[in-house]
């Protein structure tokens, strides 16, 4: 392709739809995504954590974890992490 959109798989900022009107399968919507708060800069793909029993609700709030790691270390002290993702 000569254009600048690319091939049928480049990422566009607008994130699921190319110019053509094709699904963008490789990134899933932003709101299907979230950040561990422990792990600050990992992207967790809030399903696939709530499958795997990775997240913690506090305060209102679902917080969703990048690893099994980051679970323990959010129950020991969940408002310092719950406080920093805000």
């Amino acid at each position: 392709m000569s254009d600048s959109t690319g091939s049928c798989c480049s990422r566009n900022s607008h994130g699921s739809v190319d110019a053509e009107g094709r699904k963008d399968l490789l990134t899933p919507p932003a709101e299907d995504l979230a950040e561990c708060p422990v792990m600050v800069g990992s992207t967790v793909i809030k399903a696939d954590a709530e499958a795997a029993g990775l997240y913690r609700d506090y305060d209102g709030t679902r917080y969703y974890f990048c690893c099994a790691g980051c679970g323990p270390a959010f129950d020991a002290d969940p408002a310092k992490y719950a406080t920093a993702a805000a």
